[in-house]
């Protein structure tokens, strides 16, 4: 997937999260987490951004992901609305569980 404008997606709400996405050159991920619960989530979150990322071959890109305690399921419904709204893609290819 090709990264061509800035989007955003989320609220900075409590138990929610808001990602910023935007193109960059080289294809390389920067990737920046600001989080309230970083100690005790921040690896999975990571975890959980870079595998979408990887998911959906996405490279190219500059995320930032302010988060305020949101859940999991959260945070990929928000990066893959990010994703959609910074990209010429229509739909997300299905996935299963």
């Amino acid at each position: 997937m090709k990264i061509i404008r800035e989007a955003v997606a989320g609220t900075l709400e409590s138990s929610d999260v808001m990602v910023r996405i935007a193109p960059l050159n080289p294809p390389e991920i920067d990737l920046q987490i600001h989080s309230s619960v970083d100690k005790q989530f921040g690896d999975a979150i990571r975890y959980s951004v870079l595998a979408l990322l990887e998911q959906y071959r996405v490279t190219g890109v500059q995320l930032i992901i302010d988060d305020k305690g949101a859940l999991d399921c959260v945070l990929q419904a928000r990066l893959e609305t990010a994703l959609l709204r910074a990209s010429d893609e229509k739909i997300l290819p299905w996935r299963a569980h």
